[in-house]
């Protein structure tokens, strides 16, 4: 039997990007009724948003558990076993890159399961392209150290490799942005090339790269909204 395929789908990362994201979406979304999904409400909201004629009661929606690892049940895998397509979706972005569903992949990759990526807003390739910093060599690291000295250390060993032309990218949940910058500032050299990108594809987006002692004097409100924050050399 022919096995069906699992859809990686990436989803808006704000409301104004949803018409160009659904139009690579769309065709795909059309035939599918079983999803992997970070949140199922925000998961009908896109799919309603792609087709407001979407028979969604007719779907099936397995949640990625935020309390384990966002682990998933495996029944999830199923019908792709018996020749039906599934969509993976997480609540914005691309799927499995920083954000749920790569153990989705990893489940399909061992059972021999095609996976299709599709192409989509990306908030931290978004930043890296306008921040001026090269892409030849760069390093996301996802969400930094809770730790204050291991982030302390992780940081300026970026900023001493970022003064060698690596680029590094990393970022913060909203609500703790604030204090990630603050402590760029405290802790970097006056000198050092920040690049900080918030609410990237919305109306209000900002992407901006400054040296630290330029950003010490203009400080951005970053409370609770979403950013990406990049090292690099000009």
């Amino acid at each position: 039997m022919k096995r069906g395929t699992i859809y990686m789908i990436p989803t808006p990362l704000a409301p104004e990007g949803t018409r160009s994201t659904a139009a690579i979406a769309a065709p795909v979304i059309a035939h599918i009724r079983h999803f992997i999904v970070e949140e199922i409400r925000t998961a009908r909201r896109f799919l309603r948003a792609v087709d407001p004629q979407f028979p969604i009661d007719d779907c099936t929606f397995t949640e990625m558990s935020k309390h384990n690892n966002y682990d998933f049940n495996l029944a999830a895998i199923a019908p792709a076993e018996s020749g039906q397509d599934i969509g993976v979706l997480s609540e914005a972005g691309c799927p499995a890159v920083a954000d749920p569903g790569h153990q989705v992949a990893a489940v399909a990759q061992s059972k021999g399961i095609t996976i299709k990526p599709l192409p989509g807003p990306n908030s931290m390739l978004m930043a890296l392209m306008a921040s001026g910093f090269s892409g030849q060599q760069f390093t996301f690291h996802g969400y930094l150290p809770m730790d204050v000295q291991q982030r302390k250390a992780l940081l300026q060993n970026m900023e001493r490799q970022a003064a060698l032309g690596q680029t590094h990218i990393f970022m913060e949940t909203p609500f703790r942005n604030q204090k990630l910058f603050d402590d760029l500032c405290l802790w970097l050299q006056a000198e050092t090339m920040l690049c900080i990108a918030s609410n990237i594809t919305a109306s209000n987006e900002i992407i901006r790269t400054r040296p630290i002692k330029e950003w010490r004097k203009t400080k951005p409100d970053l409370k609770k909204i979403p950013a990406v924050f990049v090292l690099g050399k000009a």
